[in-house]
């Protein structure tokens, strides 16, 4: 998962980046609104977290401007006050949900992921493919009841594929999704990423598929004939 992240307060948009990277998403961190409103007209995420008050462009226009482009992005506001006139404030300009400031790591990380599974339409929490499990409320990824331990560039390959199962998804998308603002993108990391993968799914029955010229496509191995006959005279 790609965030964005507009906020001008420095000491406090470095928490929130390594909070979140620490969380598995990859972040991309601008300070002003004037750079966020750039940004969005180029780069997807799947979430933005942005600040109402901000220096060159409050982030109540930020939001306006991306609404009337018909982008819907969940975007989070960060407020500093919780009174009624900001709440409706937000939600006026097309927030998707707000949290007011101090806030609790926690509650911040609850709060994008509750807007991921709802942007995604995934209700039960869990998605699987063959015997590989991914439970949306931790993100973590299952076989057989243990957890992968994956760097977070190949959580975040892994998870790109997963949410598009049995699709065809591109170099070019996965370099968008694992590579931030700040990165030198590389097309051989992402074979670098996807050798890794395959290895720990080694003993799955989810694989990763090549399609030369195209991309990557995660889907459960093909069931051998025996094996579904064994398992119909059980």
């Amino acid at each position: 998962m790609k965030l964005l992240l507009v906020e001008d307060n420095a000491e406090l948009s470095h928490w929130i980046v390594n909070l979140l990277r620490a969380e598995q998403f990859t972040v991309d961190a601008v300070a002003d609104g004037e750079a966020a409103d750039s940004v969005l007209h180029t780069q997807r995420y799947d979430v933005v977290l942005l600040d109402m008050r901000l220096p060159r462009m409050s982030g109540k226009d930020v939001l306006n401007r991306l609404r009337r482009r018909r982008d819907n992005v969940p975007v989070l506001m960060l407020t500093a006050h919780g009174s009624i006139d900001d709440k409706v404030a937000c939600f006026s300009a097309g927030a998707d949900d707000y949290v007011v400031k101090p806030f609790d790591s926690r509650e911040l990380v609850a709060r994008i992921k509750a807007l991921v599974r709802r942007q995604t339409g995934e209700k039960s929490g869990r998605l699987t493919c063959g015997d590989l499990e991914y439970v949306s409320d931790t993100r973590e990824f299952r076989h057989h009841d243990a957890v992968l331990n994956l760097r977070r560039r190949e959580h975040s390959i892994l998870e790109a594929l997963m949410l598009q199962q049995g699709k065809t998804v591109s170099k070019h998308v996965l370099m968008e999704r694992i590579f931030s603002m700040d990165d030198e993108p590389s097309a051989d990391a992402i074979d670098l990423y996807i050798h890794r993968l395959r290895k720990h799914l080694a003993d799955s029955s989810a694989q990763i598929m090549t399609l030369r010229g195209l991309g990557y496509i995660l889907r459960a191995k093909a069931v051998p004939v025996h094996e579904h006959e064994r398992i119909e005279s059980a």
